[in-house]
């Protein structure tokens, strides 16, 4: 295999380092080598640009696009699937090269993406939604009819239990149809028509029986959990990350630390639905009063969380939003707090290590995938880091982007060897 040298660039490499001069090779997907003067077969000329790892979204919906109820009640049951794929290719435009589906994509979504049958990032999977009856998961509607969040398959399990039992069964069908990662709703949520997004659902023995199965079968859990009660419901239980933590107070956020619990924010979410009924959509009512009266208590549980030092990872719950609009959650995590490296870190190797692939991704180091974003200019303009993305590799293969130009390689230096050099 041919050595590829992206040189003359400067290097953000994801662990929290400054931002220094350099070059990445890498060779058969893998990087080999990080540091400056480096020399290959083939090169890619970065001089004016930042490169960064492939960064990371750990929580999105792929297979939604947006939260008008109506539009989506009267579209085919299958044309979820073809939105998927739109969604994931919108999403590798970001340079996201690794996502976290938070229910609604199956298996075959993600091996789709593995086998290279549609253009995205790797995934992580949910696939169903876990919630008590009146949860965040249960459409049921006065009417009598429902309007669920996700419609159950064979490859979706319907996510609505009720009891230890039901949930024992249910996580075990979960785990069946290929879940990397189980999702449980602790609380009420914003798009859910006959909640409340501050009350606490389940049980602490319908947790137990869903954290043992997960156990059991050596995968993590996710908690949408917006009310302080189920935020600290679910770190008891064991979770290993709060999505949202929208009513977060110092014992919620104290039971974090001491729990070593990760934080997934997606700070543009509630505004996203603001956003949504400003265009048009058709949503139940309330929905749009609870998404306005959760803004200001989500921004200041954020800051706070930011800066008691909780573990925090980027998400956006891009499918309430836009997907292809995930980087404005990087600008939001600035705004309370975060400094901007700490962002870029939280979007790299930080969600590595959140989704357990640290091994793998998350970093510019020797010896994990070459998932490399180009980015003109500085890294830290968030604002304007989308439009600045002039490449994205995954495991080495240009995703995104302009194709190398041979003609202006660095050439290899046969008489001193290969002449790559770790930084």
């Amino acid at each position: 295999m041919s050595r590829t040298v992206v040189y003359g660039g400067r290097v953000f490499d994801g662990t929290g380092s400054p931002v220094a001069d350099g070059d990445v090779a890498f060779e058969d997907g893998r990087i080999v080598a990080v540091g400056t003067g480096l020399d290959g077969d083939d090169g890619v000329d970065a001089g004016g640009c930042t490169l960064v790892p492939g960064l990371f979204d750990c929580h999105v919906h792929v297979t939604s696009s947006g939260t008008d109820f109506l539009r989506r009640l009267q579209r085919p049951f299958s044309y979820q699937f073809y939105e998927a794929a739109r969604n994931l290719a919108a999403t590798l435009d970001c340079g996201i090269t690794t996502v976290r589906d938070a229910g609604g994509a199956d298996l075959g979504i993600q091996q789709a993406v593995d086998d290279g049958l549609i253009d995205g990032p790797r995934m992580r999977i949910a696939i169903t939604i876990l919630s008590q009856t009146a949860g965040h998961g249960d459409g049921w509607l006065p009417s009598g009819l429902a309007a669920p969040l996700l419609v159950a398959h064979p490859g979706r399990p319907p996510g609505i239990v009720d009891g230890p039992e039901e949930m024992r069964k249910r996580v075990r069908e979960i785990i069946r149809a290929g879940a990397n990662v189980i999702k449980v709703c602790t609380s009420g949520g914003v798009l859910s028509p006959r909640d409340d997004p501050r009350h606490a659902h389940f049980r602490p023995d319908e947790l137990a029986a869903l954290m043992a199965e997960a156990t059991a079968a050596g995968l993590p859990v996710m908690a949408h959990a917006l009310a302080t009660d189920g935020i600290k419901a679910a770190v008891r239980a064991g979770v290993r990350s709060i999505e949202h933590g929208i009513y977060l107070d110092d014992e919620a956020i104290a039971m974090m630390l001491e729990a070593g619990t990760w934080l997934v924010p997606t700070l543009t979410a509630p505004a996203s639905v603001l956003e949504a009924v400003r265009d048009g959509a058709q949503l139940p009512d309330g929905v749009a009063a609870k998404a306005e009266a959760v803004i200001e208590a989500h921004n200041a549980s954020f800051a706070a969380a930011a800066a008691a030092g909780v573990k925090i990872a980027m998400g956006t719950d891009s499918g309430v939003g836009p997907h292809g609009g995930n980087l404005r959650e990087l600008a939001l995590m600035a705004a309370g707090g975060m400094s901007p490296r700490d962002v870029l870190v939280a979007t790299t190797s930080s969600a590595a290590e959140l989704l357990g692939v640290h091994a793998d991704s998350g970093t510019l180091t020797p010896g994990k995938r070459a998932d490399i974003v180009i980015v003109a200019g500085d890294a830290f303009d968030f604002a304007r880091l989308k439009d600045n993305i002039r490449a994205v590799y995954s495991g080495g293969r240009l995703v995104r982007g302009q194709p190398v130009d041979p003609a202006r390689r660095p050439p290899r230096n046969d008489s001193s060897g290969p002449g790559i050099r770790n930084r």
